[in-house]
């Protein structure tokens, strides 16, 4: 049967492919610490209870027919609001779209800057901008990080690529990283834009900038900073991508908002409302209400985030104690969201039935088998297969799971030639 050129070459979801052979595994009997997909057990991680009674009562409500194609105006005002609470940034309700979670909004915001043959610009490791970039036909430019920095791009890295291209995509926290940008380094990058911007005729297409903040309100004692407030220039050149997703274990809520421009926003709406990837109604209405109880939302936040930091801290300190015992590991200290960026460097060992291991993909099985431990390589992120770097996601595991595997971790490594 034939079929288009996009469908007939597009990559699955590298990630949920280790996800699913480690849940059959697990189905078979197995043990094993599921730290490959960036979701939460809702069972360890239920959503706020407040939250939860608010759908259901919306639900009783009759609150079940379409929404408006850019949200429930009541829930863009409380965006709205909260926006300017907890960032400082001035957004009306008209600048604001709501979704089925992020992921339409980001395939709303390539759609409707990018065209066939326009040159996005994302780091790597980044999360799913390879995927994005094919389903528009665009030419993907993966930029290359490094440790010294925490995977989190430079302006120098990315500025001889700002030349001519169409849209600069970045996230902080960073998935995979759960590393963040700081001030200065995002200020520079902003005025590496706004240089870019300035030097373009007026009918040219400016470059665009994607912000993902879905993390923002994930930090760990680091200052979530964003591009308008540290340049307002840039007001008229960002989209940001963002919602109750992470920040309330709420991934399958499917709540998420964009906001920037009232141009794009619009556009983008348009977008959306064909796809029909609205958020259900009924969440819409809760979601407002509960984003309206700011002592509700801390008091969630203040738990969730302690129990999140708890499993990322015992990760990193048991990687750490690893490293001190001559292992040949290392990983970068927590910052946001739920990832932990581990450094396994065993590439090339051979494991006690005489196999060598020739890549991360190949050391991570391993560890699934032999240490009940499921990571995610780098190389599904961007990166080459040779690269010794993982994301661990801790939101499906307990803080129990944890410490039980990081012995297992220890045997597994031990055994290796």
């Amino acid at each position: 049967m034939k079929v288009s050129k996009v469908a007939s070459t597009l990559i699955g979801s590298e990630i949920i492919k280790i996800g699913n052979e480690v849940n059959e595994m697990k189905r078979k009997g197995a043990t094993i610490a599921n730290l490959t997909i960036g979701d939460f057990d809702s069972n360890v991680y239920p959503i706020p209870t407040a939250l939860k009674d608010g759908i259901v009562a919306a639900y009783n409500a009759n609150q079940t027919n379409y929404p408006p194609a850019d949200g429930v105006l009541a829930l863009r005002k409380t965006v709205s609001t909260l926006l300017k609470d907890r960032f400082n940034l001035g957004y009306a309700s008209n600048s604001i779209l709501v979704s089925g979670g992020s992921r339409p909004l980001i395939y709303a915001t390539y759609l409707a800057v990018v065209d066939p043959g326009d040159t996005v610009i994302f780091p790597a490791p980044s999360w799913n901008n390879n995927h994005y970039c094919h389903l528009t036909s665009a030419n993907a430019v993966a930029v290359k990080t490094d440790v010294e920095h925490n995977f989190m791009p430079t302006a120098a890295q990315l500025k001889p690529h700002l030349k001519g291209a169409t849209l600069l995509a970045l996230c902080s926290p960073l998935n995979p990283t759960g590393t963040m940008f700081d001030a200065e380094s995002l200020a520079e990058i902003c005025d590496a834009v706004l240089e870019e911007n300035a030097s373009r005729k007026a009918d040219e297409k400016p470059l665009y900038l994607m912000y993902d903040q879905i993390y923002s309100l994930l930090t760990f004692g680091k200052e979530h900073v964003n591009p308008v407030s540290l340049r307002p220039a840039m007001r008229e050149f960002t989209v940001f991508i963002d919602g109750s997703s992470k920040c309330l274990a709420a991934t399958g809520v499917r709540v998420g908002w964009g906001f920037g421009p009232e141009d794009i926003i619009g556009r983008m709406k348009a977008l959306v409302g064909h796809m029909g990837a609205w958020a259900p109604k009924a969440e819409q209405v809760a979601m407002s209400n509960f984003f309206n109880d700011k002592a509700e939302v801390d008091g969630f936040l203040t738990q969730f985030k302690g129990e999140i930091r708890a499993s990322l801290t015992t990760l990193y300190n048991g990687f750490h104690e690893l490293k001190t015992e001559g292992f040949n590991v290392d990983a970068i200290e927590p910052m946001g969201a739920i990832y932990l960026t581990i450094k396994i460097d065993y590439i090339g060992k051979t494991t006690p039935d005489g196999q060598v291991l020739k890549d991360s993909n190949e050391v991570n099985f391993y560890l699934i088998k032999e240490a009940g431990a499921a990571l995610v390589p780098f190389s599904c992120f961007g990166n080459e297969h040779s690269m010794p770097w993982f994301r661990a996601s801790v939101g499906a595991c307990t803080l129990q799971d944890i410490k039980d595997m990081l012995p297992r971790i220890k045997n597994a490594l031990g055994k290796l030639k």
